[in-house]
């Protein structure tokens, strides 16, 4: 019986934190993932990220079953050399955006449990700093179709971040 009412209390106390929240505040757009060859073993998920609120917001780590580990990249600039690095958040501005995009910020799925064919879908989920859950369903797409589509969202002024 004991047991049977602390389940209930820790399902009853993690209610709050799968609803509302900083997730309600940031809306995607051009989400997708990256398709890889079949064997390939790592890709990644870009999107616009944009927070409607007055309050500054950051995605602090992601799930996909899609992937064993799944975490928050960027590049530096290391002596000459782009390098890939895990950060421990994405800071969404109060009233801006964030671009994810390949080059730049990411959500890297690493050690894949699924292949990723042009076409496909996969979850993807945000957490933010209140741990809140941003759920998304995550086209994937070839590269070089992610890239035509940046481009013409940036001529017609799409994706430009905030500081």
């Amino acid at each position: 019986m004991k047991s049977r009412l602390l389940a209930i209390a820790l399902a009853s106390a993690a209610l709050p934190v799968f609803a509302g929240g900083a997730a309600d505040d940031i809306a995607t757009s051009e989400v997708r993932v990256r398709a890889v060859p079949e064997g390939q073993k790592n890709s990644a998920a870009f999107m616009v990220l944009a927070n409607g609120s007055t309050v500054d917001h950051a995605v602090v780590s992601a799930q996909s079953p899609a992937a064993d580990v799944v975490e928050l990249h960027t590049h530096v600039n290391d002596n000459g050399m782009m390098k890939m690095r895990r950060i421990e958040r994405i800071d969404i501005p109060a009233n801006g955006q964030t671009v994810l995009e390949p080059g730049g910020l990411h959500v890297m799925l690493l050690g894949l449990t699924t292949s990723l064919a042009d076409g496909d879908e996969i979850p993807v989920t945000l957490v933010l700093e209140d741990n809140s859950l941003l759920e998304l369903t995550a086209p994937v797409k070839k590269l070089q179709m992610m890239m035509q589509a940046h481009q013409h969202n940036n001529q017609h002024g799409g994706t430009s971040t905030s500081d």
